[in-house]
């Protein structure tokens, strides 16, 4: 009988038809803890933990927080930036990602920017979540055959 072969590429979390689904990968090892507890291994699965800084996750809700006041004093809902930019979407982020880069760059050379260095480093977060997020979900639209 031959042995079944792991797949060589991470399996978890995946996007299919527009829905997060998981997928469980049976490695046949159980981790016992000492309360009687067991558990799957983590093997192959996201390690969102490991791969993320809650200090940078924390300063971007702030940030984000902090830029969600209008003009004309009214707050706009937290995720309102996922609506997009509409049919000019990408270059609205590409313009203001240059701008907050520039700032970036001015930072690290020792000379004044805009806003500062941190608002420079959310800025451009932003800009690259705005701009993926409408690429991803261009992307899932298109398989769709929609």
């Amino acid at each position: 009988m031959k042995k079944k072969e792991k797949p060589n590429h991470p399996k978890g979390r995946f996007i299919k038809n527009g829905r997060i689904k998981k997928e469980t990968i049976d490695t046949g090892i159980v981790r016992k803890f000492s309360t009687g507890a067991t558990r799957d291994t983590s093997d192959g699965k996201y390690d969102y933990e490991g791969f993320l800084s809650p200090i940078v996750i924390q300063k971007y809700a702030e940030y984000m927080h902090s830029n969600r006041k209008q003009s004309d004093g009214s707050l706009r809902a937290g995720d309102n930036w996922q609506k997009h930019f509409g049919e000019h979407h990408y270059t609205v982020c590409m313009k203001s990602m240059w701008r907050h880069f520039m700032d970036l760059w001015l930072e690290n050379r020792n000379f004044k920017s805009r806003e500062g260095i941190e608002s420079a480093l959310m800025g451009i977060l932003f800009n690259v979540m705005a701009y993926a997020d409408k690429y991803y979900k261009d992307k899932l639209t298109k398989k769709k055959g929609k």
